[in-house]
């Protein structure tokens, strides 16, 4: 290991739907966070890793922030505002407009109380004309004193190369945390039940709201093929219809679309088998959280 290597954490906040997981996607070079143009997205705080021949990034992903109405509500904000504990530098992001809102005065506060370095990340650049990215930087400048602001595009890709060396200008040197070849800490089968449920999201449009979640029910590996049998779990009998849908199309899409992403990522042949359950309110019941992998580990290192 080189004496100037580095290795450290950093914390990506946002408000709902800005970006992050795609972010972080980006950066890694591989899916591993679900993205979907619905808010609240992410769910679980979820670790992945960048490794290059100057240093490793830790990349802490959140749920985005906003006001909670249930208790799965509670645990993700709580989540996303653990996730400043234990980081080396926090990446906060923002679309590209001068409208700083309740929400974000509200991050605005909770970073003065962090003790890191922040880099203001305006993502969506690709959305607007490059004249309008000047007053956005203007306008948070006179919010808070951030040590760097860098525009960029998580979905082509600009700007992301300038964010990663300016992440490693501010993590400390030693030894990296993981082996070069690792790139998150999530479990197989949660990754797995996420890819499911982004397919959920996409396919369902604003029929199904973020009442949905997938259980792993089992994974079977034989040979150069993984069983898969998982359970989609929603809160009214009327959801179940619609995502079985007609002669079961709509499940058979979903599972479709979802078997694609499996396979890239297992990197093997997936049968994939899927079954839908109702469970009215598990959003708002502690022990249903728990069983569907939502842990309050915020607080933990890192």
């Amino acid at each position: 290991m080189k004496d100037n290597y580095k290795a450290g954490f950093a914390g990506i906040i946002g408000r709902p739907n800005v970006g992050k997981s795609t972010l972080m996607n980006r950066m890694i070079g591989q899916k591993i966070a679900i993205t979907s143009s619905k808010p609240q997205t992410t769910r679980n705080r979820i670790q992945t890793v960048y490794t290059s021949d100057e240093g490793q990034i830790v990349f802490v992903d959140t749920p985005g922030i906003h006001k909670a109405k249930n208790k799965l509500g509670d645990y993700m904000v709580g989540t996303a505002y653990g996730s400043m504990n234990g980081v080396d530098v926090i990446l906060w992001l923002v679309e590209p407009t001068t409208y700083v809102g309740a929400g974000e005065k509200s991050i605005i506060e909770k970073l003065k109380k962090a003790d890191v370095p922040v880099i203001l990340v305006i993502n969506k650049t690709d959305t607007v004309k490059k004249a309008e990215i000047l007053p956005v930087i203007d306008t948070y400048r006179q919010e808070y004193d951030f040590e760097q602001i860098i525009p960029v595009s998580a979905k082509k890709g600009e700007g992301v190369d300038e964010l990663i060396s300016t992440i490693m200008k501010y993590l400390p040197y030693g030894e990296p945390f993981y082996d070069e070849d690792t790139i998150t800490d999530q479990p197989e089968r949660q990754i797995v039940a996420e890819l499911i449920r982004e397919k959920v999201l996409r396919c369902m449009g604003e029929e199904i709201p973020h009442g949905v979640a997938v259980a792993i029910d089992s994974m079977k590996y034989e040979g150069n093929l993984c069983n898969v049998d998982a359970t989609i779990i929603c809160e009214r009998d009327s959801h179940k219809g619609m995502i079985i849908g007609k002669k079961g199309s709509k499940l058979k899409e979903i599972g479709s679309l979802a078997r694609v992403d499996i396979e890239d990522l297992l990197q093997c042949k997936v049968f994939l088998q899927l079954w839908v359950k109702v469970k009215k309110d598990w959003r708002d019941s502690d022990f249903m959280l728990k069983n569907f992998g939502y842990h309050d580990d915020s607080s933990s290192e890192g």
